[in-house]
């Protein structure tokens, strides 16, 4: 079933709403109370944040990519520092879905923190197996299809480098689920709107942009790459410029399907930026790894930031950036 039968949804508005201020955002058929969202893969599932503050505070949570089976990861080092940024080469480790639906998800719902599951998969039916194991699952108000993973039926190539694979993919998912679903994008593509608007037609509510961009790193002295996988995903604030683009170019094409921006937001300025841009909601992500604290700093600065500016509700802003 795709997005367009999804029922209207609402997750509990009414906190991180002070007087005066309303961030309350919409994700397609989903309230969320406020539009910052921690990141898949630099948040876990929020039980190690959640020492440092209560994660409810959050929009929402886009839990670390699930696969059918677990994995273990790609050998160490796996992350490497870099010039406003970060490239890491993970591997997608996690416990896999079913240790995940009886370990974590029901922690994250006794939290309240609304919960938005990204799967991966390397192969259509994989992408077909999870939505279908998700289907008998209750409580996330959403999915994230990460196709922005190697897709071994086609040479190790990229899900969303293509529309035609694009489209097999999450057709896989909007076929089973009646959740909504957000695609998640590669920046690495010469026509992302083309990718976006093939996410559409099969069925995605939204999508989520960007995913890291393919960087690589060398030890001068050592003469070898900083990652053991010689190549990784660039994160942090180097790529931001990249987001805005891509979020502005999607929603100018589509001004009416959600979108998730996300790529080295640190700043309530950057969070605001992306949705100028056209983001309905942001997630934040590398920021996490140098301030446990970055997402709630942003969820309690972006009401005085509004209101100094005259601004009563968040959502007003989006796409709202003069052409």
């Amino acid at each position: 079933m795709t997005s367009g039968s999804q029922s209207q949804q609402v997750v509990d508005v009414a906190e991180a709403r002070p007087a005066g201020v309303d961030l309350s955002v919409d994700l397609g058929p989903v309230t969320l109370a406020n539009p910052v969202l921690a990141a898949s893969g630099c948040f876990a599932s929020g039980r190690e944040i959640d020492r440092f503050f209560d994660v409810d505070r959050l929009g929402a949570v886009i839990v670390k990519s699930l696969t059918l089976e677990p994995r273990g990861g790609l050998p160490t080092p796996r992350m490497a520092e870099t010039p406003s940024g970060m490239l890491n080469a993970i591997g997608l480790q996690n416990p896999g879905l079913d240790r995940w639906l009886a370990e974590d998800l029901p922690w994250l719902l006794d939290a309240g923190v609304p919960t938005i599951v990204s799967i991966a998969g390397n192969t259509v039916d994989e992408f077909g197996a999870l939505a279908r194991a998700l289907r008998r699952v209750r409580g996330p108000v959403a999915v994230e299809a990460n196709i922005s993973c190697p897709n071994v039926e086609d040479r190790d190539r990229v899900f969303a480098c293509r529309q035609d694979t694009t489209g097999e993919a999450v057709r896989a998912v909007t076929d089973v689920l009646h959740l909504p679903v957000f695609a998640k994008l590669s920046p690495d593509v010469p026509d992302i709107v083309a990718i976006a608007e093939a996410a559409r037609a099969a069925g995605a509510t939204g999508v989520s942009l960007v995913n890291t961009l393919p960087g690589m790193a060398i030890d001068v002295e050592r003469r070898r790459p900083r990652l053991a996988a010689v190549t990784g995903g660039l994160s942090g604030p180097a790529i931001r410029p990249v987001a805005v683009r891509a979020v502005h170019q999607v929603h100018r094409a589509m001004p009416l399907m959600p979108i998730i921006g996300m790529g080295g937001v640190r700043t309530v300025a950057d969070v605001v930026e992306l949705v100028l841009a056209g983001a309905s909601a942001v997630a934040v992500g590398t920021a996490t790894f140098v301030n446990p604290m970055a997402t709630l700093d942003l969820v309690e600065g972006l009401p005085g930031w509004l209101a100094a500016r005259g601004h009563t509700s968040v959502a007003d802003l989006r796409g709202a950036v003069s052409s």
